[in-house]
């Protein structure tokens, strides 16, 4: 298995999808790169934002945290 980084909060929110940057976002302790998803737009699914920790908003969204299986982990959150 390849090293990944470990994301601080703070880290993990400079991977917004804006300007020319990956979108990364957290889930369960794992950070996950969406940015060649077509279902995010410059950082954004729905309203749901990239470069922030989504396990919270996954509890209640209409898919399971299995469509997370499709994104390549990029690293881990600290503090989750």
């Amino acid at each position: 298995m390849e090293d990944t980084k470990t994301f601080t909060q703070n880290e993990l929110s400079q991977f917004n999808g804006k300007n020319g940057k990956p979108a990364y976002v957290g889930y369960k302790g794992k950070v996950y790169d969406v940015t060649d998803s077509d279902q995010w737009v410059v950082g954004d699914h729905t309203g749901h934002m990239a470069g922030q920790d989504l396990t919270e908003e996954m509890e209640i969204a209409p898919h399971n945290g299995e469509v997370m299986d499709r994104m390549k982990v990029v690293g881990t959150l600290s503090g989750s």
